[in-house]
Order: C-alpha cells, then structure tokens, then sequence
C-alpha cells in the first residue's frame, strides 16, 4: 500500500504514545481516521490534533480492545460508518513487571487480556473487512521483547512472542489464499511513552525506579519517528519491522549467540535492574 490518501485507517491506543503519532501521520497522508482508547481524556486531546493536522474524517471510540463483544460491537460500527477498512494497527498496550512466582493471576489476565487478545480481537474482528477492501493492511504491534526475553517481563514477553507468532502464520495464510491483505509485525524497542509509569508491578518491585530506568536510560526514540518507520514499513509491506538501534542491535545479538543471549542478558540486568523489595 503506497498511499494512504482517503484510506480508512482504525488505530487502537491512540490517546498517546505511539497510538497517537501514527493518528497524526496517517492524517497528514489523508487518510480517514477511527481511532479509540479507554483514556478518554487523551483521545479527545488525539482528536485535536489530526484535526489541526487537517485529518479528512476522525471517528473517536472508547475501547476496551480486552472485551470481545465490545470489540466485535465496535468494529461493526466502523464499517457501518466508513464503509469499508483499508488498514488496522492492533497498538494498544500495557505493561507488568515482576519475576513470575511474584505475579498475582489477576495482573497476569490484564496483561495477556490487552496484549494478546486485544490484538486477536482487533484481528480476527477486522480481517473479514480488510480482505473484502481489496487493497487491506493489518499492523500488529509486538516488542523487541517479542524477539528476545528479559528478566522481570515473563508475561509481557509471553503476550508480545504470541501476537508475533500469531500475526507471522496469518501472513502466511493471507499469502497462501490470495488474499489482498499485508500483515506487519512491528518490535519497537525503547520508544518514549508513558508505558513504564502505566505499568503495574509485583510487590517486590520499585515501580518509580523502574520506570525512570526506562524513561531515563531505555526509551531513546519518539514516538513521531517510530510512527514515521512504522509507516514506511507498511508502504513497503515488510512482515517484520524492526523500531529503534536497540531493537536492531539486541535481535541481532540473539541471533548470533543463540539461546546463550539469555546467559549474557541476565548478567546485564543483575548490574542494571533496581534492587528488588524484600517481603517478610
């Protein structure tokens, strides 16, 4: 898909971050918006501003993308509202942090409810619409933690390895029937959004502390120029897109050292994690 002008776009997560600098970008290519969030207060900040962009048409929605009716509900009134869906970005997301024998069940299923399934749902929801467009792109958002596994992060790397392996074998059966549907994959690495101070956290772990370890030492890129290599990569129907020299530089480390990544990367964070609580 090279041009987006007058090109329905639906984009999950976009009262900020990443959701939000991909709303503004479709915007100034002319492309119609629907766009949704449970952050009403952001999304309506979102709305204008791809209107100052002079976005063509902006449908704003709130959305819990972990709610399968709800989602099912949505999607049907997006398309009874444009008509049609050219392209769907699956980008909302949450994160957890904590060792796994910390983690409550309940953290656990939040996670995996927007991680996974919200990217499920906005899938399998949309895909029929995507096909019938004859000119469909579906964008997934995975993580650099969808390619390699980092200590603390067991179940957002469990979601983010899930919505990779699921969007890869969708691309293949898109390919396979004909259909004229792209499907990317995107591995941001450390992006400036407000994910770490959104996050929840065991209660072993400093939540201040680790999020001014992402804010301060992990997060180098804008979410604008993420946007901007998101964007490029669907113009280019990439199945993989690679966000950020850390994302590209810790991928390629994996690859050249194997499962013994994992030896290195644990040595790394014990010098580099904060400190872990003890509860006695």
């Amino acid at each position: 898909m090279k041009s987006f002008d007058d090109k329905v776009v639906v984009i999950t997560g976009a009262a900020s971050g990443i959701g939000r600098a991909l709303s503004l970008d479709f915007a100034r290519r002319g492309a119609r918006l629907a766009i949704s969030d449970v952050d009403d207060d952001g999304l309506a900040e979102t709305v204008d501003l791809v209107k100052a962009a002079g976005v063509r048409e902006v449908r704003s929605d709130h959305l819990d993308v972990a709610d399968r009716a709800a989602f099912a509900a949505y999607a049907t009134t997006v398309v009874e509202h444009f008509g049609v869906v050219n392209v769907v970005v699956n980008n909302a997301g949450v994160a957890l942090a904590g060792n796994l024998e910390d983690l409550e069940y309940t953290d656990m299923d939040w996670i995996i409810g927007i991680n996974f399934w919200g990217v499920v749902h906005g899938t399998k929801e949309f895909l029929p619409h995507l096909i019938a467009s004859g000119d469909g792109h579906l964008v997934n958002l995975s993580s650099l933690f969808g390619l390699v596994s980092m200590p603390g992060q067991s179940m957002y790397n469990a979601a983010k390895y899930a919505v990779r392996g699921m969007s890869e074998a969708l691309r293949e059966e898109m390919l396979v029937a004909g259909h004229p549907v792209g499907v990317t994959v995107v591995h941001p690495g450390g992006i400036k959004t407000a994910i770490a101070r959104n996050a929840r956290v065991s209660d072993k772990e400093d939540k201040q502390r680790t999020a001014e370890l992402f804010d301060e030492k992990l997060a180098k890129m804008t979410p604008e120029r993420a946007a901007e290599i998101i964007v490029k990569g669907v113009q280019s129907n990439k199945a993989r897109v690679l966000v950020g020299l850390d994302a590209h530089a810790v991928h390629h480390l994996a690859k050249l050292t194997g499962s013994r990544y994992q030896d290195i990367v644990a040595r790394a964070a014990s010098r580099v994690l904060p400190e872990r609580t003890t509860v006695v």
